[in-house]
């Protein structure tokens, strides 16, 4: 499910799970130990990027409207484990964010230090909303603080997908470069950060990311189980249903 490629100091964690690398459990639980593996041997830095197109395409719906509460509650999670692993990694993260990137893919882009987003007909956003799913305020954070708090509520209250070129200008990424040179510019920015006095910068990016750091220092903390009684509500189960529907047409 991933493409592992070290690049001397840096690692680079592709995610490689056809057709749209959707979000389930086996996934989330790779990416954790793929950014743990690599702090272990040594990576000063690491890069998360998808497939041309295509950074990931969030949670595997379909996958979690056949589990039951436990299933469904061990998904959830895992999700915010991964969030943590990424708030937490103690090396730098870019996400290549190479195409499209909606609701978990965006989400899991937004606990990287730095966003490369391919240019075009691409979107990201937090459209958990127009799914009927409701963004709990630990993820509502994440986004608060990259665009702000009134833009952040204005993209999370309508579940906005937001093209590339709106995402650069209100900060929800930092930087566009063409789909084929996105994880390059990842490189080239990981790699100037690098160059700089380790200790300093290391010390000076944990005071910053010490808000992201404190909110997933407790994964069971998090408030995972009113997460999952709005899943199972009706009016979102019968939104998230009508949406596997328009996907299995589309197939």
């Amino acid at each position: 499910m991933l493409n592992l490629v070290k690049h001397d100091a840096v690692t680079e964690i592709q995610l490689a799970r056809p057709p749209v690398n959707a979000l389930n459990l086996d996934l989330l639980r790779a990416i954790q130990k793929a950014l743990a593996d690599a702090v272990r041997d040594g990576a000063r830095g690491i890069v998360l990027s998808g497939a041309q197109g295509m950074f990931s395409a969030g949670v595997d719906v379909p996958a979690l409207l056949t589990c039951d509460r436990a299933g469904v509650r061990e998904f959830w999670r895992e999700f915010f484990a991964t969030c943590a692993a990424l708030a937490q990694s103690p090396a730098p993260v870019v996400a290549a964010i190479t195409g499209h990137s909606p609701a978990g893919g965006a989400v899991l882009s937004l606990f990287c230090d730095y966003r490369v987003m391919a240019q075009g007909p691409y979107r990201i956003g937090l459209n958990e909303v127009q799914v009927g799913l409701i963004a709990p305020d630990c993820i509502q954070m994440a986004l608060r603080r990259v665009v702000g708090a009134y833009r952040a509520e204005r993209l999370l209250v309508s579940g906005a997908l937001i093209d590339a070129e709106q995402a650069l200008a209100c900060g929800f990424v930092d930087e566009l470069a063409s789909v084929d040179q996105v994880t390059t510019r990842a490189f080239v920015w990981l790699n100037e950060t690098l160059a700089l006095p380790s200790h300093a910068m290391l010390a000076t990016r944990q005071i910053a990311r010490a808000d992201l750091i404190s909110t997933y220092a407790d994964i069971d903390s998090l408030p995972i189980d009113t997460f999952v009684d709005a899943f199972f509500h009706p009016e979102t189960q019968a939104t998230l249903q009508q949406l596997v529907a328009r996907l299995k047409k589309k197939a």
